[in-house]
């Protein structure tokens, strides 16, 4: 009854969607859909940033500047020029790709800190309504779990829902780099979430790192849970559109090109893609060109938006993954009038190594312990491509 539900909902979407775009009601459809704003511009603090000369050279532009010459600039600071810059411009240089991760864990800190004392403020504020209120207490409770021991922070962004980007391990030391990028819902408030951790970036993240460390002890490894872009809320036009994705694309290659400059990895980084987060890899693949190619899992996978493998490039290489009690299977695999994502990644037609989620339940259950999906993903993010088992091996 859920599956026949839930397909229902997203026949019912599309259908909806469709009505309101030949009716032309677009703002029918943003109070409708619960419409999210793209966050495509550099940090609080940029315009000051780039209007800065106390250094007697230009501080590199956080809209334009590469992450390779973000690394030279960086390189060339003295510790006091670094120190004055993490105080005055905690949320630039935390979010510059490019610059050193250990520099960014810091100047993360003192932006976390920062917004969890206005959050403060604002709740204590009796001049408030009592909404407002409630919403700064949550937010000064998701910043402060941030602050708790020691976190490296990549990545953090106050504006709207929040962005966080978070990393497992050492980046400057670590052979098999792995991203995870996560779908619809995920922000500062849902990243880490105690009670179903697996329904949280960070809970996924947390999982791969240490089936890895299980699986391969002697590897040096780095999970990042990349939180890096405005996902969806709920079932509405933003989940079958990629609007979303293709705001989020340039900011994943953005991180990868980062990555180049501050971590040297054996190969390049492996993308993790749950649900809507598998848009925003099959969006971004067509940029990724290495000497390797990256491997891409789509896992509880919409579509990437296309038809076959073979159009994200030859870059990368895709695996795919869903489990039979997912109620992604469900959705409608196609993509008509700029609603839905394409084909489904895990058919033979769509041409990606089809791996096996034995044991995975539910949408979100797919690095839970012990299942054969949590196994394959470490086992792809590691290199160990020999070990991953595909639906028959471990059905059979």
């Amino acid at each position: 009854m859920h599956r026949r539900r839930v397909k229902r909902i997203l026949i019912g979407v599309f259908a909806g969607c469709a009505a309101l775009v030949d009716a032309g009601a677009a703002a029918a459809t943003a109070a409708a859909s619960n419409e999210q704003l793209t966050i495509t511009t550099p940090p609080a603090g940029s315009t000051a940033w780039v209007a800065d000369h106390t250094l007697g050279r230009p501080l590199p532009d956080p809209a334009t500047a590469d992450p390779a010459a973000v690394a030279a600039f960086f390189a060339s600071l003295s510790p006091a020029e670094l120190d004055h810059l993490v105080a005055e411009y905690p949320l630039v240089v935390g979010n510059l790709d490019g610059a050193p991760p250990a520099v960014r864990y810091r100047a993360n800190r003192v932006a976390i800190t920062a917004e969890r004392d206005r959050a403060r403020q604002r709740a204590a504020d009796t001049s408030q309504d009592a909404t407002t209120r409630a919403l700064a207490v949550s937010r000064a409770n998701d910043s402060d779990r941030l602050l708790a021991g020691d976190r490296q922070i990549l990545a953090f962004d106050p504006r709207g829902r929040g962005l966080v980007t978070e990393v497992w391990g050492d980046l400057a030391t670590a052979q098999r780099v792995a991203v995870l990028v996560p779908g619809s819902d995920a922000d500062l408030g849902h990243f880490d979430q105690s009670g179903d951790p697996l329904r949280s970036p960070a809970g996924m993240a947390r999982a791969l790192y240490a089936e890895e460390h299980a699986q391969s002890p002697g590897t040096r490894t780095a999970v990042i849970a990349w939180t890096g872009y405005v996902t969806p809320q709920g079932l509405g036009p933003d989940a079958v559109t990629s609007r979303l994705a293709d705001a989020a694309a340039p900011r994943l290659n953005r991180l990868l090109a980062g990555l180049k400059q501050t971590a040297h990895p054996d190969a390049p980084p492996a993308l993790l893609c749950h649900s809507y987060g598998s848009v925003v890899c099959g969006t971004a693949a067509p940029a990724l060109h290495d000497a390797q190619p990256t491997d891409v899992v789509a896992f509880g996978s919409p579509g990437m938006g296309v038809d076959s493998a073979a159009e994200l490039g030859t870059g990368v290489q895709v695996w795919a993954a869903r489990n039979l009690s997912d109620w992604i299977g469900n959705v409608p695999y196609l993509e008509v009038g700029g609603l839905g994502h394409g084909a489904d990644p895990t058919t033979h037609a769509f041409g990606a190594v089809s791996i096996s989620s034995v044991g995975a339940s539910g949408h979100t259950g797919y690095l839970a312990e012990g299942t054969a999906s949590r196994h394959n993903f470490a086992a792809i993010a590691l290199g160990h491509y020999g070990e991953v088992s595909g639906p028959s091996e471990s059905q059979g």
